[in-house]
């Protein structure tokens, strides 16, 4: 749960993250104050962590450093809005839940925490190759507004190389995910399960 300070910086934030890269950026006073913000909120939210005990305080301690991450992420964008600083937010926001997912996967054990593990990669390859995709999209189209016919065309093939990329780097991850839980089984059994998967996604 975010502390109050945090929940007012991301929303002033929220307003400002679809500003156009000409926006004004806030002063060196203001930024230096929702830094030093974000730095006291992450120290409590952290040693709020200490009195857990295992890998509950494993989980609260990602926790507390992913919405650090994110915050400060999100104050950068702010104070220089781009589609770069954006790609970043989205790229630091992925990372946390990661981070706290590979935590949790640690209340598992053996072929479940494996496949756990992998569900995680999974999620987070997804969540990056959507991120890359939005960016390629964004910086296309704004060429192409710029540019002639031809531009435009070369946009769109852009946009869709991204994302035949980000599909193929989801169906890998997704891939990995379905030969782990393969791992549960022996023998022939095994076999089948990952020959079955590798055909679903196409892979030989």
């Amino acid at each position: 749960m975010k502390t109050p300070t945090l929940a007012i910086l991301s929303a002033a934030i929220g307003i400002a993250f679809g500003a156009p890269a000409f926006a004004h950026t806030i002063s060196k006073t203001d930024r230096k104050a929702a830094h030093d913000a974000i730095e006291a909120d992450y120290k409590a939210a952290n040693a709020a962590c200490g009195p857990l005990l295992q890998n509950a305080k494993d989980v609260c301690k990602a926790e507390a450093k992913g919405r650090e991450n994110v915050a400060l992420a999100e104050l950068a964008a702010k104070d220089q809005p781009s589609r770069k600083t954006h790609y970043e937010v989205r790229l630091a926001k992925a990372d946390a839940e990661y981070s706290v997912a590979k935590e949790r996967c640690d209340d598992q054990a053996g072929n479940a925490k494996d496949v756990c593990m992998k569900q995680a990669k999974s999620a987070h390859t997804a969540a990056k190759a959507d991120a890359k995709v939005q960016m390629e999209t964004a910086d296309a189209n704004s060429v192409a507004t710029e540019k002639s016919a031809q531009a435009h065309a070369q946009a769109t093939d852009k946009i869709t190389e991204a994302r035949k990329d980000a599909a193929s780097d989801k169906r890998d991850a997704e891939l990995a995910v379905e030969l782990q839980k393969c791992d549960a089984l022996a023998g022939d059994a095994k076999s089948a399960c990952a020959t079955s998967a590798k055909a679903r996604y196409g892979k030989s």
